[in-house]
């Protein structure tokens, strides 16, 4: 066993300036959330209700872009150059292909919320806040490329800086535009979503800049052709996108769905579920930045050829991954009433947040072993399992199981929760058992049978 602490100490190099980074692009969302909370209860539920959308349907473009993961990584560990340069110029050529239909759907907020049994009031306010963003789509996919190809060669620093001085901007501009501060005019939850877009758009061109005026691409890149834009290479990347695509959407819209069904019960539940699941995304940024760290170093050991070690690197992301959520599981236990006060000071909203928050911990662990196996499974090249057991987790057991104990049962939001635990707890189990049993050993073995 004296591989586990190398292996550890390995695994954090890269995964602590991720974490950083995940907790500040986190941290873009949750300023806001406080900050439009301290307007009205009514503006929290309609931006948790803007955000349902813009971040449902920005996760797809996400997932493809990530298809880049596996390409970036095995071409590191092997030293292939033309790989690297093509696989972060086919991902740039998605991300502004994608941002068109996900533009054309955030044009279209207000109505899918009313059709969704939203309140007419509440969609009007989210679709003044999401149209705003248009502007910063495409910057944020490119950024999203850009960052994974760094990430994917051991290049963290520079992502996780700019993500740090972008909430500075972000809380500025919030403070501007939202109360009509620093000479600005107040434009309240339109204030939130100009902030948010001219964030976006700092950090994809100091990314850019830096990238170019640092020679962060040496050894990793090859001129701009006409093979860039190949149907085949960009078929590459969508292969392996398409299941993280899928998975992510999967997962984010079990999410957004409870949104949704807390929506139902009332504003006062919908501002709770917004609060508990506005945290519990927060201490999710640090299993996904280990989890990012797992792609990177399992994607460099295989293409290294060196599966054994490969798979030794999961186990220990995926212990660490669960440890660090059972943390957090205490921390949501024993602050379950200070916290909501962060973001709302309704004294109803606290006592439901706090309710939940006990139901939320249970399912940190959970949560944190299956970012972190998802991260193994992208590092392999191995992207549709995690989609299916995301299908299967969240849409056989979580929110037929939530709806049930939310209305049948009368637990309201509690059996929300609860439901989205019990699915889980089974989309981490069912990793844990294919990773087991069909991980980066067993893969390299079928290779070299084949």
């Amino acid at each position: 066993m004296s591989w586990i602490r190398p292996e550890l100490r390995r695994l954090l190099e890269l995964a602590a300036p991720l974490v950083v980074t995940q907790l500040a692009s986190m941290m873009l969302g949750v300023v806001d959330t406080m900050m439009v909370g301290r307007v009205s209860v009514q503006v929290l539920g309609a931006a948790a209700l803007g955000h349902v959308w813009t971040f449902g349907t920005l996760v797809f473009a996400m997932g493809v872009i990530l298809g880049m993961d596996p390409l970036v990584t095995q071409a590191h560990g092997s030293g292939d150059a033309l790989r690297q340069g093509r696989a972060l110029q086919r991902g740039v050529v998605l991300a502004l292909i994608l941002s068109i239909p996900v533009g054309a759907l955030w044009m279209f907020t207000g109505r899918a919320m009313l059709l969704l049994g939203q309140e007419p009031e509440l969609a009007q306010l989210a679709q003044s806040y999401a149209r705003v963003q248009l502007p910063g789509l495409p910057f944020f996919l490119v950024y999203t490329a850009l960052r994974q190809y760094l990430a994917g060669r051991g290049i963290i620093r520079p992502a996780m800086v700019v993500a740090i001085v972008a909430n500075l901007i972000n809380v500025a501009g919030n403070w501007g535009l939202i109360f009509g501060h620093l000479g600005l005019p107040a434009l309240g939850i339109v204030g939130a979503g100009w902030a948010t877009t001219c964030t976006r758009i700092f950090m994809a061109l100091v990314l850019i800049a830096w990238t170019l005026r640092k020679g962060l691409a040496r050894g990793g890149w090859v001129p701009w052709s006409r093979q860039s834009f190949s149907p085949r290479g960009l078929g590459e990347i969508a292969t392996h996108g398409w299941p993280v695509a899928l998975q992510f959407g999967l997962e984010v819209w079990a999410f957004q769905t409870a949104s949704l069904v807390a929506g139902r019960i009332g504003q006062a539940e919908l501002a709770a579920h917004t609060v508990v699941l506005n945290v519990a995304s927060v201490s999710f940024m640090i299993p996904m930045g280990i989890s990012m760290a797992a792609v990177t170093r399992v994607g460099n050991l295989i293409g290294a050829g060196q599966p054994h070690r490969a798979q030794r690197a999961s186990w220990v992301a995926m212990a660490t991954g669960a440890s660090v959520m059972a943390v957090f599981a205490l921390v949501f236990v024993l602050f379950r009433w200070q916290i909501p006060l962060l973001y709302n000071p309704d004294r109803t909203v606290q006592a439901l947040a706090a309710s939940v928050f006990p139901i939320a911990a249970a399912f940190q662990l959970f949560d944190g072993t299956q970012v972190v196996g998802s991260g193994v499974l992208r590092g392999m090249g191995r992207t549709r399992p995690a989609a299916l057991f995301n299908l299967i987790g969240y849409y056989f057991f979580a929110l037929p199981l939530g709806w049930y104990m939310t209305f049948n049962m009368g637990l309201g939001l509690r059996g929300l929760w609860a439901g989205l635990a019990l699915g889980l707890a089974a989309v981490a189990m069912m990793l844990t058992a294919w990773i087991r049993h069909r991980g980066p050993a067993w893969q390299m073995r079928q290779q070299t049978q084949d």
